[in-house]
């Protein structure tokens, strides 16, 4: 069928001005509103309880505040448990820092956390050897879920000109997220992750009902921004959510033959 430019013209033209009249309020619907807000007071959305509590912050922005759980001060490891049997961790405590050791394998604390504010420093060796994944391997779960690498990694590595999968690097949750950028420090110098978690809460049935998220700051840069978790870390396979509640937060003592790491400055906030 033939339409004449002119007639099709003025038919586009009238549809437009009939989805103006649609969209548009109307005089009536803005003279409501303008003696809505005319009427209105500060007060009207004003909020003045609850309080917030009062938090204390730290002397710096690596110094615990108030309400955090100090997990590791540099004195000893009384927070914390070998992951295999539960008897007193047997990491290398000396000048305030803990080193990995690697023949007793992973450890994690006593106490059990759901969602949480992590403050977590680590170091490599500057006479660190190896490369890629065998070069300052460490992790820190923040839900342990079972044994060995049970749960939800957030990977330790040397992250300064090394190699690897971008999954598997420093800043990264294990074969899950990529890092944003990656603001690693060379080794022998301390770098610092704060962690926002937000763990996964599950139906009576085992099933689903909202997952777990991460924020992550890798040396005050952020690399992590509210990564939603397809479910457990896993070095093989796809990863699949199952049922827990609270969680140990664990270390892991990687077997691969580089020098171990080093940890410093542990405390958490629970979030409620």
């Amino acid at each position: 069928m033939h339409i004449r430019f002119s007639s099709l013209l003025a038919l586009v033209t009238a549809l437009a001005g009939s989805m103006a009249l649609i969209t548009q309020p109307s005089a009536a619907q803005n003279n409501d509103t303008q003696s809505s807000q005319a009427a209105a007071k500060p007060e009207d959305t004003e909020i003045w309880e609850p309080v917030p509590v009062v938090v204390t912050p730290g002397k710096n922005n690596t110094a615990p505040p108030s309400d955090a759980i100090v997990l590791f001060d540099g004195k000893n490891l009384d927070e914390w448990v070998s992951v295999q049997d539960k008897s007193p961790a047997k990491w290398l405590v000396a000048d305030g820092v803990v080193t990995v050791n690697k023949a007793v394998g992973n450890i994690e604390t006593k106490r059990k956390f759901r969602d949480y504010q992590l403050h977590i420093e680590w170091k490599v060796p500057a006479n660190i050897t190896g490369s890629g994944q065998a070069r300052g391997n460490s992790g820190v779960f923040l839900a342990s879920t079972g044994p060995d690498d049970g749960g939800y990694e957030l990977q330790v590595l040397d992250p300064y000109n090394n190699k690897t999968y971008v999954n598997g690097m420093a800043g990264s949750i294990y074969k899950q997220a990529i890092p944003l950028v990656n603001p690693g420090r060379k080794p022998g110098e301390w770098q610092t992750y704060d962690v926002v978690w937000t763990a996964p809460v599950f139906e009576a049935d085992g099933s689903l009902k909202s997952p777990a998220y991460v924020t992550v700051f890798f040396n005050g840069v952020l690399v992590q921004n509210h990564f939603q978790l397809k479910g457990e870390t896993l070095y093989i396979g796809q990863p699949f959510y199952r049922k827990f509640d609270a969680a140990p937060i664990k270390l892991q003592a990687h077997g691969d033959p580089s020098q171990p790491i080093s940890f410093r400055n542990i405390w958490v906030r629970e979030l409620r």
